[in-house]
């Protein structure tokens, strides 16, 4: 059997199980189109809420999941160059930090940075793209119910109600992605005007994020542009704080990291990136 028919074996399994497991999407009509029929598993992973499932189906799961970022291409700190390899920055730690364009569930590193919600539940609209809900995709299912595990812990401690709080940082594994750890942040809503208080809010985003790294020995890491999307903070402004919060850090922390990269996904967010540490 080729690659590509053990791809859509695995497919349609997936299918099958997440339709039975679903009562509004059991009798969902999906055409024989392959991306189509993808389209509709990853729909089905990002409304499903987070529940037992057989074994078998994780395993399958797994198995579609890691060939798929196979087939992707994965990348490794090798791959990337730093900002003084690329072009001569003249940054004091030039050699710890790169700027990379692309799809962050490709890296093989450490961990990578998830801008998450307060309900640290990921995306439920389906196929969105906003990285929350690119990461649980390429994750796994699994990822969901460690979410949903520390949710149910924290709802334990401080009550029903509770939402994860803007600018701290939670470890989950990085399941079926090349990154060992995930590290989710919330980061802050601009809903009218930039003030004072949220740009510190993002601040604690990166701060936290770099001390989880140092607590959990992770020495390279991957930052999204947090808060930059579905969260409305400035591009420019974003850009700005994240390459001085972590130049900060590094000069605190010099020698615990083997790289910093900011992952970014617009030319918008690359240019400005590159023209802060240039």
């Amino acid at each position: 059997m080729m690659k590509d028919e053990k791809q859509e074996t695995r497919l349609n399994f997936l299918l099958k199980a997440l339709k039975e497991d679903s009562v509004q999407y059991k009798n969902l009509e999906i055409g024989n189109c392959y991306e189509e029929k993808r389209m509709a598993l990853r729909s089905l992973m990002n409304i499903r809420m987070p529940k037992t499932i057989k074994q078998e189906v994780i395993d399958v799961q797994d198995e579609f999941l890691t060939e798929e970022i196979k087939e992707k291409g994965i990348i490794s700190l090798d791959d990337i160059l730093t900002v003084d390899e690329q072009y001569g920055s003249k940054h004091p730690f030039a050699d710890k930090l790169s700027v990379w364009q692309g799809d962050i569930t490709r890296l093989q590193i450490g961990a990578i940075v998830n801008a998450a919600n307060s309900q640290m539940l990921g995306c439920f609209v389906p196929c969105h793209r906003c990285i929350d809900n690119a990461i649980h995709s390429a994750a796994g299912m699994q990822l969901r119910a460690e979410c949903s595990h520390y949710m149910n812990q924290k709802r334990i401690q401080y009550g029903l109600q509770y939402g994860e709080p803007t600018g701290r940082a939670v470890l989950t594994k990085g399941y079926n992605l090349p990154a060992q750890y995930i590290i989710h942040t919330v980061g802050p809503i601009v809903s009218t005007v930039l003030n004072n208080k949220l740009k510190q809010d993002l601040r604690n985003c990166y701060e936290s994020v770099l001390r989880c790294c140092l607590e959990h020995n992770i020495c390279s890491v991957a930052f999204c542009c947090i808060s930059t999307g579905e969260f409305h903070f400035p591009n420019d402004e974003a850009a700005k704080i994240a390459v001085e919060t972590v130049t900060r850090f590094l000069e605190e922390h010099p020698s615990d990291f083997n790289r910093i990269i900011f992952n970014v996904f617009k030319d918008i967010d690359k240019n400005l990136y590159e023209k802060e540490l240039k």
